[in-house]
């Protein structure tokens, strides 16, 4: 189904939630800067939410987090948060709407029920909210029945459960122990809420890790309903993620043998009926993922591919990324500092990047690639891309039609994030690593 070429997809390589990524954010984005942005920011808007905690720390995990141990720490955290929330919302102007909105972090339930519940009234009086999409990702670990009620009186339609495989051995080896009778439960609990949309996340390329394995994970998703299916490979970056040192890397699976998973694991999917959404995510065609993808309607932003279609949306919690047509910001990472800044009155501006007139020229090209396999790319793009696209041209992964359409042929999924990447000039720039293309 899908040709072996390890020399093209042994360079790491972004996967795009952006453009540029956020290897090229520096620390000249003025607090200023960032809200005039918000300041001029109209029409349809998305909210992202980061709760950077979670009750276990998992070794493999390269989210922002922090284990939620203090309660000093989760109130002082949240206190910061109201305040941005308060901030930011202040600064809209009369024409903004807000139509999403989803919290990640880490894992929001990370925090009690009572506290979200609060966390949402304070965005209510503070957005100009018109009848938004609402998502939580979620850790099943510590999903309480609490949160059901919850769940249903905010209109939570969507929702991702951190899953990554149901084998017990491989659990144990990536500090994820989480019995299946864990994820029933969560499941019950989240269809009876009102979840229409359930997302389970899944992981190949793990220590220990089989085809098998695989195998007997995907069935078990399939089994339980999810409605979209997010199936990533792992990326072992120990000298970026210090916790990944408690990862046996000797046990990982070798490059063919995550292509192989990768491979299996997209054709057993869409066997079992799931549209295939992008290279390693997977709807039911019923799911509004699956539909956009039909449409033509998919987007990628830092949530991933998405049906959401603002041109805005506004990160807000330590380490949250915003996203405006000509500007990208990042607030700070640390939790220390984003408090402190937030104590005076200003706003948690860390890193950013202009987005410059070719760099929105090149971010279009790259999402379409990534969302519909095509890209009509201008003359002088075509020009500065064409040698590093010529590895990808030659063994027909890819065709040029008509002088300017690149194609990614069907059988070339996997090298997909690699072709976009010929389109990106930092590529040759940025020492920052990142994860395999497959």
């Amino acid at each position: 189904m899908w040709p072996y070429h390890p020399k093209l997809l042994e360079t790491p390589v972004p996967r795009y939630t952006s453009f540029p990524t956020a290897a090229e954010f520096a620390p000249d984005i003025s607090q200023r800067r960032h809200g005039d942005a918000i300041s001029t920011a109209t029409g349809d808007i998305s909210l992202y939410v980061h709760i950077p905690f979670c009750e276990k720390i998992c070794w493999y995990c390269g989210c922002n987090t922090a284990a939620a141990n203090r309660a000093q720490r989760l109130t002082s955290y949240l206190d910061a948060l109201h305040q941005e929330i308060k901030m930011v919302g202040a600064m809209l102007p009369a024409g903004a709407r807000v139509r999403r909105i989803a919290f990640g972090g880490g894992s929001p339930n990370a925090i009690s029920p009572v506290d979200f519940v609060r966390l949402y009234d304070a965005l209510v009086l503070a957005f100009p909210l018109h009848d938004p999409l609402l998502s939580i990702e979620l850790d099943p670990r510590t999903l309480t029945s609490g949160w059901g009620p919850v769940l249903t009186a905010v209109g939570a339609s969507h929702a991702s459960l951190g899953v990554q495989t149901f084998a017990p051995h491989l659990q144990e080896k990536i500090g994820r122990v989480q019995p299946e009778a864990m994820i029933e439960k969560s499941v019950s609990l989240l269809r009876e809420a009102g979840i229409t949309s359930l997302n389970f996340d899944l992981m190949y390329g793990l220590p220990g890790q089989s085809e098998e394995d695989l195998a007997q994970t995907l069935e078990r998703a399939t089994h339980y309903g999810a409605d979209r299916i997010a199936l990533f490979g792992y990326a072992h970056v120990p000298h970026m993620l210090p916790r990944q040192r408690r990862i046996d890397a000797t046990d990982l699976p070798g490059p063919e043998a995550r292509f192989a998973m990768a491979r299996s694991g997209y054709s057993q999917l869409v066997e079992a009926g799931y549209s295939p959404v992008g290279f390693d995510h997977f709807a039911l065609p019923g799911d509004p993922l699956a539909r956009a993808m039909e449409a033509g309607d998919l987007r990628r932003n830092f949530q991933g591919f998405t049906d959401d279609q603002a041109d805005v949306l506004i990160g807000l919690g330590a380490s949250a990324i915003s996203s405006f047509p000509d500007l990208l910001v990042q607030n700070e990472k640390n939790a220390g500092r984003y408090r402190m800044l937030l104590s005076q009155a200003q706003l948690p501006t860390a890193l950013g990047k202009e987005r410059s007139v070719d760099d929105r020229r090149r971010g279009a090209i790259v999402e379409e690639l990534l969302c519909r396999g095509r890209a009509r790319i201008a003359a002088d793009i075509l020009a500065d891309s064409l040698d590093r696209l010529r590895p990808y041209l030659e063994p027909a992964l890819a065709r040029l039609e008509g002088g300017n359409m690149l194609v990614i042929a069907s059988h070339a999924l996997p090298y997909t994030r690699s072709i976009a990447a010929a389109i990106d000039p930092y590529r040759g720039q940025s020492p920052r690593r990142f994860s395999s293309a497959v």
